[in-house]
């Protein structure tokens, strides 16, 4: 039996509005857009090693981690997990592994282009979002 190495991706929200990083490496993926994170290193949870990585790879502080629904894979024994998170502190910079940031809203989803194995994830979010933009906007 293989163990899976995890990797996760934070699903960063503020106000109705999904983080969106561009990878800078390696070449067979610059260029490509992603939910920032990174592996799970040994000894730590998963919702740990997404804190770390969110403050690694854009110096923010995050919390209110929820899992989405599901797992990918990404290659042969690494699959990914993702969490959403709320901003705590800082303002999101590009710091490692990637050279762009972008705030997304629902209907921006398809405007940038998405790694493969980060597409059902942001799907699963983004139609969060709109669900609740559109209770929101329901409201007297």
């Amino acid at each position: 039996m293989t163990t899976m190495r995890v990797v996760v991706g934070g699903a960063v929200l503020d106000r109705g509005r999904l983080l969106a990083a561009r990878r800078s490496a390696p070449p067979a993926l610059a260029g490509r857009w992603e939910l920032p994170g990174g592996k799970v290193e040994d000894g730590e949870t998963p919702e740990r090693a997404l804190v770390r990585e969110l403050r690694e790879e854009l110096g923010v502080e995050a919390g209110d981690l929820t899992p989405v629904p599901g797992e990918w894979e990404l290659r042969p024994g690494y699959v990914l997990r993702v969490w959403t998170a709320r901003l705590l502190s800082g303002a999101p910079r590009p710091l490692q592994d990637h050279d762009e940031l972008r705030w997304l809203l629902p209907e921006e989803e398809q405007e940038v282009d998405w790694l493969d194995q980060d597409r059902p994830a942001v799907a699963l979010v983004m139609r969060r979002l709109a669900e609740s933009a559109g209770a929101e906007g329901a409201r007297p």
